[in-house]
C-alpha cells in the first residue's frame, strides 16, 4: 500500500515535465533571448524586413515585387501603410504600422472607406504653443489608431522649416527646434498613452522633397547637432519613442539609414534611445550597411533585402550577432503591441468626441497677422465671400500626411453655422463652378493624394467684384494654398500671390473702402507666404493654415469672437523669398554622376547636393541677429485684448546647476485671452559666434478674464546655455554675462535680466 502511494505522485510529476517540455516555445515579453536562438536565419531576415506594400489602384510594375507567400496572408487592416512579418510557430504576430501625421492615412478607397479624424496640420498644432492641448490631440492619433487595430503610428514628423517652400513643411513644426522638440514630445506622449508607438520622423535633415531619395545634404557638424538633430534629441530624452524612422536623405555622403554615427552612436550612445529604428519606405540602398548601422526594420520591405540579408550572413560580410540585435528590438517591439496583447478593438472611434477637440485645436493654432479695428465681426449684416477655398476648404496637406474623412466643414458652412449670412450672387456663382469643375475631378487613389489635381481660381470681372460692395457689409477673401509629400513649393504662384489674385484684393478693397466697409483675408495653406505687397489693401488678415476636418468652424470661430486666437507663429514670414538665409540654396543640385540609388515610387529622384551654407541661421536666428526686416517675425501673433508682462525676476544672479526666471502677465484688455509667453536667451558669442537670441522656453497662459494676472516661470538648466562646439565635439556654456529676455515674441520683448556664469561649463 506505502509503495503504491509513494508510485503514484513520483509517476504523476513525471508526466507534468515531460507535457511541459514539450509545450511549443511562444514569444513574451520575459523569453526574448530563448526566442531569439530558436529562430532560423531565414526568420531573423524576415523579421526585420516588412512584408511589402500594395496601394489599390497603383499600376503595376511602379511598386517592387513583393513575395508572393506574404500575399497569401490577409492583412490585418486592409489600407495601412505597411506590417512586419509574422513567426506563427513560435506566437510572433505580425503588427501593423499606419501613417500619418494629421490622421491615420488609410489608402482604401472602396465603397466603405475608414475613416479618421482629419486633425490640423502640423505646423498649426506648433502655432498653439500649448503643449497640453497638443498632447491631447496628439491622443487622439493614438485612440483611433487603438480602435482600427494598428500599433505604430507613423508621427510626429517634425524636421524644420529650413525654407518656406519646403513640400511637407505643413506636417513639421518650426524652424525653432526647442519648440519643434517639445511639441512633438507633447504629440508622441498623446499618442503612447494609448498603448500604440510613435514612430518619430524623418531623422535627419530632410529639409525637402525635390530629388528627397538621392539628396546628399551638407552641413557642418555645429549645424546638425544645434538645428536638424537638436528637436529630435528633445523627444528622445523628454519621452520614451517606441520607434524611429531615418530619413531618405544622405548626410555629408552617407544615406541617414546606414549612418552608424548617427544611428548607433548619436542616437543610441550618446542619447541613451532603447526603441527600434526603422527605414522610411523604400529608403537607403545597401540593406546589410543598414542593419550594420542599427537600422532595424527595413519598410515597407522586399524580398530580395531578406536574401541579401541571408547571403550576407552566410558569407560573413553580416555578423550574427549584429542581425541578432535587431531581431531583439523588432520583437521587444511586437511584445509591446496591442495586436500581441491582443487588444479587442472596435472599428468605432470616438469621431464625433474627436472633431470637437479638433475644432478647438484648430482655432488655439490660427494667427492673426493684421487687425485695423475690424475684428471680431459683431452686428455683420453680410457677408461677400471669395475664393475657392472658402467653399472647398484645404483642410491638409497631400501625401502620407492625407485623411480619408467623413465630411470637411469649410467657411462658407461655418460662418453660417455662426450666423452670418451669405451674398446669394457670390456664393452661388462659387457653388456652380466647383460643382462643374469637381465632376471632371477623377475618383480618389493613390495617384491624386501624391499628385492632387487642384482646381483652378475661378476668375470674376471687376464688374461683380465692385457690385458686391453695393449689396454686402464686408468681404472675406480666401487664399487657398495645397502643397505635399513628392514635390516643393514653387516661388510664383505659390509662394507669392498670383497676378489675378492681387486684382481681386486690390478691387474689392478699394470698392468696399470707397463704402467705408471691411475687407478681411483668410490665409488657407500650409507654409509661409508672401504678405508684404498686398497687406496694405486689406484690414485684417488671419493665418488659418489647414485647420483640418472642423476648420470651416475654427474659422468662423476666430471672426465672430466666439474664440480670442492666441496662436503665434513658429516661422517667420519675409518679406521677400530671398530675404530667407537659404534661398539661393534650395532645393538643391542635380550632379553629373552615375545614378545607382533607390528608387522612389511617388516621384522621379536625381542625385543630388544641397549646402546649408547658412549653417546655423536658420529663420530668426538669421533676421534677427543680422537684422533682416521681416513681415511677421517669429512668435508674433495679435490677440482681441492687451497683455502687460511685469514683475520679471530670477532665482539667482550667478547660474550654479540651474536658474528660475518668473514672470507676471495680465489681461489689461476688455475680453478674456490667452498670451504665449515666449523666453529667449542672448548667450556670450567670445569664443562661438551665436544669434542674437535663442528660444529657451515657452507657456501659454490659463484663459484670463480681464484685469486677472498669472504668474509664469522657467527653469534653465546648463544644456539651455550650451553651444555645440565641433572643435572639441562637446556642449559648452561660455563663461560671461547671459540675458534673458521674455516677451510677446522674438522681437516684442517686455522684460529683460542677466546673470552670470563664472567659468566655461563643459554640458556633455
Amino acid at each position: 500500500m506505502k509503495k503504491c502511494l509513494l508510485f503514484i505522485p513520483i509517476a504523476f510529476f513525471s508526466w507534468s515535465v515531460s507535457s511541459q517540455s514539450k509545450e511549443p516555445l511562444q514569444l513574451n515579453k520575459n523569453n526574448i533571448k530563448q526566442i531569439i536562438k530558436a529562430l532560423t536565419l531565414e526568420e531573423k531576415a524576415k523579421l526585420v524586413v516588412g512584408m511589402g506594400m500594395h496601394i489599390p489602384g497603383m499600376p503595376p510594375g511602379i511598386l517592387p515585387p513583393t513575395d508572393p507567400e506574404d500575399d497569401k496572408i490577409e492583412p490585418k487592416v486592409p489600407g495601412t501603410s505597411g506590417r512586419t512579418h509574422p513567426i506563427d510557430r513560435l506566437g510572433i504576430p505580425s503588427i501593423v504600422l499606419s501613417d500619418g501625421p494629421a490622421g491615420i492615412h488609410f489608402l482604401d478607397f472602396g465603397k466603405n472607406p475608414k475613416y479618421a479624424t482629419a486633425i490640423p496640420i502640423g505646423t498649426l498644432l506648433a502655432c498653439t504653443w500649448d503643449t497640453d492641448l497638443v498632447r491631447k490631440v496628439g491622443g487622439i492619433l493614438g485612440s483611433e489608431a487603438k480602435e482600427y487595430g494598428i500599433d505604430i503610428m507613423l508621427a510626429p514628423a517634425f524636421n524644420i522649416h529650413r525654407n518656406p517652400l519646403g513640400g511637407r513643411n505643413f506636417e513639421y513644426y518650426s524652424e525653432d527646434p526647442f519648440l519643434s522638440g517639445n511639441i512633438a514630445a507633447a504629440v508622441t506622449n498623446g499618442i503612447q498613452e494609448h498603448g500604440i508607438g510613435a514612430s518619430l520622423k524623418h531623422f535627419a535633415a530632410n529639409n525637402g522633397e525635390t530629388n528627397r531619395m538621392k539628396l546628399n545634404t551638407l552641413v557642418s557638424k555645429r549645424a546638425l547637432r544645434e538645428i536638424y538633430l537638436k528637436n529630435f534629441e528633445i523627444v528622445v530624452k523628454k519621452t520614451n519613442p517606441w520607434t524611429i524612422m531615418t530619413s531618405y536623405n544622405l548626410i555629408n555622403g552617407t544615406y541617414t539609414s546606414e549612418s552608424t554615427n548617427l544611428i548607433n552612436q548619436i542616437l543610441r550612445k550618446e542619447w541613451g534611445f532603447k526603441g527600434l529604428v526603422m527605414s522610411d519606405w523604400f529608403a537607403g540602398k545597401n540593406v546589410v550597411a543598414s542593419v550594420q548601422a542599427g537600422n532595424d526594420l527595413q519598410m515597407p520591405g522586399r524580398p530580395d533585402q531578406t536574401q541579401s540579408i541571408i547571403a550576407a550572413v552566410k558569407n560573413n560580410t553580416l555578423a550574427l550577432s549584429t542581425l541578432d540585435l535587431s531581431v531583439e528590438k523588432v520583437l521587444n517591439l511586437v511584445a509591446q503591441s496591442s495586436t500581441f496583447n491582443k487588444y479587442q478593438y472596435s472599428n468605432q472611434p470616438k469621431l464625433k468626441e474627436n472633431a470637437i477637440l479638433s475644432r478647438k485645436a484648430a482655432s488655439e493654432g490660427m494667427v492673426l497677422l493684421k487687425n485695423d479695428n475690424t475684428l471680431p465681426l459683431t452686428n455683420t449684416g453680410t457677408v461677400a465671400l471669395y475664393g475657392n477655398a472658402s467653399y472647398d476648404i484645404i483642410a491638409g496637406g497631400s501625401g502620407s500626411g492625407d485623411v480619408i474623412k467623413e465630411y470637411t466643414v469649410s467657411l462658407d458652412k461655418g460662418l453660417v453655422n455662426s450666423g452670418f449670412k451669405l451674398l446669394e450672387s457670390i456664393n452661388s456663382t462659387y457653388q456652380d463652378y466647383l460643382k462643374i469643375e469637381k465632376a471632371k475631378m477623377p475618383a480618389p487613389s493613390f495617384l491624386t493624394i501624391f499628385n492632387p489635381i487642384t482646381i483652378k481660381e475661378m476668375s470674376l470681372d471687376n464688374e461683380l467684384l465692385i457690385q458686391s460692395a453695393d449689396n454686402a457689409d464686408i468681404a472675406i477673401v480666401t487664399i487657398g494654398r495645397l502643397s505635399g509629400e513628392s514635390s516643393d513649393r514653387k516661388i510664383d504662384a505659390d509662394f507669392n500671390l498670383t497676378e489675378a489674385e492681387k486684382n481681386t484684393l486690390k478691387t474689392l478693397s478699394e470698392s468696399f473702402h470707397a463704402k467705408n466697409k471691411k475687407v478681411i483675408v483668410v490665409i488657407n495653406a500650409g507654409g509661409v507666404i508672401e504678405t508684404a505687397s498686398w497687406s496694405p489693401w486689406v484690414d485684417a488678415i488671419l493665418m488659418a493654415w489647414q485647420p483640418g476636418m472642423e476648420g470651416g468652424n475654427a474659422i468662423a470661430d476666430i471672426l465672430s469672437g466666439k474664440v480670442n486666437p492666441s496662436g503665434k507663429l513658429t516661422s517667420s514670414f519675409p518679406i521677400n523669398y530671398n530675404d530667407v538665409s537659404s534661398a539661393k540654396n534650395f532645393p538643391g543640385k542635380v550632379l553629373p554622376i552615375k545614378d545607382d540609388g533607390p528608387v522612389d515610387p511617388v516621384m522621379p529622384s536625381f542625385p543630388s547636393e544641397v549646402s546649408y551654407e547658412e549653417d546655423i541661421y536658420v529663420g530668426y536666428r538669421y533676421f534677427n541677429t543680422f537684422d533682416v526686416k521681416t513681415a511677421y517675425e517669429f512668435g508674433f501673433g495679435l490677440s482681441y485684448t492687451q497683455f502687460e508682462y511685469s514683475d520679471i525676476k530670477l532665482s539667482s544672479t550667478e547660474f550654479k546647476d540651474k536658474i528660475t526666471a518668473t514672470i507676471t502677465i495680465k489681461n489689461s484688455g476688455k475680453t478674456a485671452g490667452k498670451e504665449v509667453v515666449q523666453l529667449y536667451l542672448g548667450a556670450p558669442s567670445e569664443k562661438l559666434k551665436k544669434p542674437s537670441e535663442e528660444l529657451k522656453g515657452f507657456a501659454k497662459t490659463n484663459l484670463l478674464q480681464p484685469n486677472e494676472s498669472q504668474s509664469i516661470s522657467f527653469t534653465l538648466s546648463p544644456e539651455e546655455l550650451a553651444s555645440y562646439d565641433p572643435s572639441l565635439s562637446s556642449w559648452i556654456a561660455e563663461a560671461g554675462k547671459y540675458s534673458i529676455r521674455m516677451g510677446a515674441s522674438s522681437l516684442d520683448i517686455k522684460q529683460t535680466k542677466e546673470f552670470h556664469l563664472a567659468k566655461d561649463l563643459m554640458v556633455k
